[in-house]
């Protein structure tokens, strides 16, 4: 089914390109940063190939509920953003950006994703797509109903968690780790079945967390990446000019939306304070207890690790 739809679709034989019309998933609301940047990754695209190749995104994950990994795999659907740490199916190689502490600033995570792209793009051609871009997401912070300044107050915490790594991390700390889809974190904040939530400021902003919670403390936690792919049978059925037309838009979108991201979290924290979130920083007793966790979470992470991922932290640490 899929290679007729293709067919429909691709560059006819003997003839000039044909419209090609694709959908992109895209994970989070219209109003989110990385949605907005999957729009005009889209805008770009049909400029470049001078409207050769249409893609339509659908926000909300409105076409893919289950593992978007698979569904681009399938040709579901043919692209498709995904917020890396979450997307299982990727094994050791997409939990490298949530490793607590590792990246300290925006300039750390975006060098260590520059040593860790290989390893992305294999893992992505595995599961039949090719990665166009990544970006990162503001630092993740820890949003409670209490102040965070020792680490014995995470002690009673209920923690929505978004990844391996960050569960174990709230675990070590003494908190319970809560897995749960985004969707249903606002309403459990609500019931009471979590009371806090491991996040970065624009996802407390765009979940209006002021309502239900009154702190955020900025861990600096990590710096986890949103991806953007194709699925390999709708890429190689485009001609060299539009493969190299999109390239060129995900370069620039990903330089853009590296830059956004920095926006989005002053705008995110300036939001959440106009709301009567208490925004702080981690104590320096905070920031020591955690430190210890977090050297033992990567001593654990590499003990087992392939060679290509110790050799990423290697370079990493030069």
């Amino acid at each position: 089914m899929l290679k007729k739809v293709l067919l429909t679709a691709a560059v006819s034989a003997g003839l000039m390109a044909s419209v090609v019309k694709m959908d992109l998933n895209a994970k989070y609301g219209a109003n989110n940063f990385h949605t907005k940047g999957a729009v005009k990754f889209a805008k770009l695209v049909d400029k470049y190939t001078n409207g050769t190749v249409k893609i339509t995104v659908h926000a909300g994950s409105s076409l893919v509920k289950g593992n978007p990994l698979k569904a681009v795999k399938d040709g579901t659907v043919a692209m498709t953003d995904m917020f890396i740490p979450f997307t299982s199916g990727g094994g050791k190689v997409f939990g490298i950006s949530a490793l607590p502490f590792i990246a300290n600033s925006y300039s750390d995570a975006f060098k260590l994703y520059q040593i860790s792209k290989p390893a992305y793009i294999k893992t992505f051609k595995k599961w039949n797509q090719k990665l166009l871009y990544a970006v990162t997401w503001p630092p993740s912070g820890i949003y409670t109903k209490k102040p965070i300044k020792k680490i014995e107050d995470f002690k009673g915490l209920k923690t929505r968690t978004y990844d391996k790594n960050s569960a174990t991390f709230i675990n070590m700390a003494g908190g319970n780790a809560i897995a749960m889809a985004w969707g249903e974190v606002y309403s459990a904040l609500r019931t009471g079945m979590i009371n806090s939530v491991v996040t970065s400021s624009a996802s407390g902003k765009d979940g209006k967390f002021w309502e239900v919670l009154t702190h955020f403390t900025k861990i600096h936690y990590a710096y986890p990446l949103q991806a953007v792919t194709i699925n390999l049978d709708y890429w190689n059925s485009l001609s060299k000019s539009q493969q190299q037309a999109m390239l060129k838009a995900a370069k620039e979108m990903e330089k853009a939306q590296w830059q956004a991201a920095k926006d989005e979290d002053k705008i995110a924290l300036k939001t959440l304070a106009k709301h009567g979130m208490k925004i702080s920083e981690a104590t320096p007793e905070l920031k020591k207890s955690l430190d210890k966790i977090a050297d033992k979470m990567l001593k654990n992470y590499l003990k087992d690790a392939s060679p290509t991922i110790k050799k990423i932290f290697k370079e990493y640490r030069k």
